[in-house]
């Protein structure tokens, strides 16, 4: 049985869920991006009471098909984008597509319906605050993050994340610049 679970791709996370199963005695095969296997039958009463207790952790059960497959279209990009060591090479679209599953424009179609957003949108505001990240860790010049990130080029990351931030890159590096220069005079 597949159990849907909102939560983020994150080592945290995932534990939380395995803890709250173990609490009802209910085994799984897998716990990822969004989807639990359980390998028995849940019982409606297990099923409310996992519901409550990941509630308590922030966490949401998701019953609704829809709800359902927006989140993991969702989860599938913050992994792609948040916790890959690189990008996938083939199309963001046929990435999703393969992952879920379904046809990409029926999932296109489905998520602007549903969040008010285009998949690229989002694709575009993660991506940007992988930048961020990226930026502030100080490791990677500008060159390399676009490089990393598969832009085009410097000028088109920039563009994005002035679009997305309203700041340009080497503005928002020299904010966090400054603040570590502000507290190391405290």
């Amino acid at each position: 049985m597949k159990l849907y679970i909102k939560f983020m791709v994150s080592f945290r996370c995932k534990m939380m869920v395995k803890e709250e199963l173990a609490k009802l005695n209910l085994h799984y095969v897998n716990v990822d991006l969004g989807m639990v296997d359980i390998l028995e039958n849940i019982t409606h009463e297990q099923q409310e009471k996992l519901k409550a207790n990941l509630a308590i952790s922030g966490l949401e059960l998701l019953e609704d098909k829809k709800s359902v497959l927006i989140e993991r279209i969702k989860n599938v990009i913050v992994d792609m984008i948040h916790y890959r060591d690189e990008l996938p090479e083939i199309n963001y679209s046929e990435y999703i597509s393969q992952k879920l599953n379904y046809d990409y424009t029926y999932l296109s179609n489905l998520f602007s319906e549903v969040k008010g957003i285009t998949i690229q949108h989002f694709i575009i505001v993660h991506k940007i605050e992988r930048v961020k990240e990226l930026l502030l860790y100080g490791e990677l010049n500008l060159t390399e993050i676009s490089y990393l990130m598969q832009y085009s080029s410097v000028a088109h990351l920039s563009n994005q994340f002035k679009k997305i931030t309203g700041l340009s890159p080497s503005f928002y590096k020299h904010m966090k610049n400054q603040r570590i220069a502000n507290l190391e005079c405290i």
